[in-house]
């Protein structure tokens, strides 16, 4: 298999001259051990896929760390976090840079880092499925913002997909981009160690078959607000366990939850979160679209657009070592608004897919499958003029259209691959 060029790398190489440690997380098969062992091929590797050495670290740790002094890469380090301890020990003693790279599978890992105060020692960074630019060998690096200066510096790389719906159907773990790899075998086996792995050996969660259907439930919702008792009831369980299972797939980088914009001005909106799939290739084989084909005329063809627009403009900040949970939110609002359609007077709910936030400038988007977009589909972007210490900037409707063009002097149409 080829090695597939990251945009992260320029980030992990200059961050690991100000760090002493580096640890990367992200969800099964994103590629953190090929990225590593590709930007740091003299590291001796320590994989905690075997069970023989998780039982070494845990059991006798002391020499576990004499046999495999540093500089060193732990991989899968989430089966042995109680090493930290040893690792601060080594860091309190020596200032050289890089002395540990630590890959996880697992987010809620990082809260050790603060039981040992690792926080500011170990640079943290998420490296999430491929992103299109990268599937498309586009070495543009800005995280996206719909300005008229982002899209005039992207139309210089950005390229246009044969078929956006293979790429939104395959998804973006890399080893998909091996000819050799079969789409429905990959997921097969990626469920069957997720499930195996990293629900029952690390959440300690027995009842697989019904988490498995569970999977499904969120699968069928995604780009939809969260109802938890409306998938309880679909997978016949009590609220608190949905309450922990979502916990576990946000976690494990599965799904992303999207905040609700929140201003004291904004009184009249719809406070629950969003449900995301973080890779779209995997919602579909859990949703049982097993073609691009009938993915793309099929019922879940906008909820599938719309997540794989949010997925790229995450993995845009997040390529960047930037945490996108301070960047992004959505808005839902609870009365309507009176406004034209093609001249005629109607009342909606106000909405907008995606803001994103920068520099106390709000930039409202959304998202549209298809490319026949409308002015009147950005109403609701005037609910944004009146937020105190904020500014409304450009906005944008994402959506298929085959170039970028302005639908009115602030608001831009603008192709899903100039993300």
């Amino acid at each position: 298999m080829n090695y597939i060029e990251r945009t992260i790398e320029s980030f992990i190489t200059e961050i690991s001259k100000s760090f002493k440690g580096i640890l990367v997380t992200g969800n099964r098969q994103t590629g953190k051990s090929t990225l590593f062992k590709h930007l740091f091929p003299n590291l001796k590797v320590i994989s905690f896929d075997d069970l023989f050495l998780i039982d070494l670290a845990h059991d006798d740790p002391i020499t576990f760390m004499m046999l495999n002094q540093p500089p060193i890469f732990l991989d899968e380090f989430q089966y042995v976090p109680s090493l930290l301890g040893f690792i601060k020990k080594y860091y309190d003693q020596n200032n050289q840079k890089g002395l540990f790279v630590l890959s996880c599978s697992r987010s809620y890992t990082l809260s050790y880092l603060e039981t040992y105060s690792l926080e500011n020692i170990i640079a943290i960074i998420e490296l999430a499925p491929l992103s299109l630019r990268e599937i498309m060998g586009d070495r543009f690096n800005k995280p996206f913002v719909p300005t008229l200066e982002y899209i005039q510096e992207r139309s210089k790389t950005s390229k246009q997909p044969n078929n956006i719906w293979e790429i939104i159907h395959k998804g973006g773990y890399p080893e998909l981009y091996n000819s050799d790899v079969r789409w429905n075998e990959f997921y097969a086996n990626y469920l069957r160690t997720y499930l195996e792995r990293d629900v029952r050996e690390q959440f300690r969660e027995q009842n697989l078959e019904q988490f498995r259907k569970f999977m499904v439930a969120c699968a069928t919702r995604t780009g939809q607000m969260m109802n938890l008792s409306n998938i309880a009831q679909e997978v016949e369980i009590n609220l608190k366990t949905i309450r922990r299972w979502i916990y576990i797939l946000e976690s494990t980088g599965i799904i992303f939850i999207l905040k609700p914009f929140s201003n004291s001005i904004l009184i009249s909106t719809i406070k629950t979160p969003k449900l995301y799939f973080r890779d779209t290739g995997l919602a579909a084989y859990l949703t049982r679209w097993l073609t691009p084909e009938t993915l793309e005329i099929g019922y879940m063809n906008g909820a599938f657009f719309e997540t794989f627009v949010i997925s790229e403009i995450l993995k845009s900040y997040s390529n960047q070592g930037l945490d996108y949970h301070y960047f992004v939110s959505y808005y839902r609002g609870i009365v309507p608004l009176r406004h034209k359609v093609d001249g005629t007077l109607v009342k909606e709910y106000p909405k907008i897919d995606l803001i994103i936030e920068q520099g106390g400038t709000l930039y409202p988007i959304e998202i549209i499958k298809g490319s026949s977009v409308s002015l009147d589909q950005t109403f609701a972007y005037k609910v944004l003029d009146d937020i105190p210490n904020k500014k409304r900037g450009m906005g944008a409707i994402i959506s298929m259209n085959s170039t970028p063009s302005a639908l009115r002097d602030n608001i831009l149409q603008i192709p899903c691959w100039y993300i």
